[in-house]
């Protein structure tokens, strides 16, 4: 999970992870890793380690080490805030150069604020054809796209070489 803070990585994790969503704001700090079963279809259950790492501008040490290890990365972005879009060639950018073979997805979280929207599906598709990635709308409120989010990029990486 990458994107700046408050983007909404802890909880489309803990959403996919837990079922569950709190309004409260916890900042993430370092890492936390969680893990859940998944069933796909035609193909047997798979256990997904989930990397929430702290949101921030620049990549520290530890982040890279963690990248290293990733089969892939979601990137966030918060539907709301353009600026949390804006970033996220340069989280694809550089997590192309620490792991060039992970599987990158784009999630624009918050759909549920719909009025309050400034990212557009067009914004997102453009940019997942730049990148060579898949991208979603998701909430983490709601539940809507989240399954789908994550079980298709377990495809997609089981998929992958």
């Amino acid at each position: 999970m990458l994107g700046d803070f408050a983007v909404g990585k802890t909880s489309l994790v803990r959403r996919f992870v837990e079922g569950k969503f709190d309004d409260r704001y916890l900042s993430t700090i370092g890492v936390k890793i969680s893990r859940r079963l998944v069933e796909l279809p035609e193909r047997m259950p798979v256990n997904l380690l989930v990397w929430d790492l702290a949101g921030s501008e620049e990549f520290t040490g530890v982040q890279s080490s963690y990248l290293q290890g990733a089969s892939g990365a979601l990137l966030v972005c918060d539907l709301t805030r353009l600026g949390t879009f804006d970033v996220l060639d340069t989280y694809a950018r550089r997590m192309r150069e620490i792991n060039p073979r992970a599987v990158l997805a784009i999630a624009g979280n918050k759909m549920d604020l719909e009025g309050q929207r400034e990212i557009t599906n067009k914004k997102l598709e453009e940019l997942a054809d730049a990148i060579g990635a898949i991208w979603f709308v998701t909430s983490a409120k709601t539940g809507d796209g989240v399954e789908k989010a994550f079980a298709d990029m377990a495809v997609r990486i089981l998929g992958h070489p």
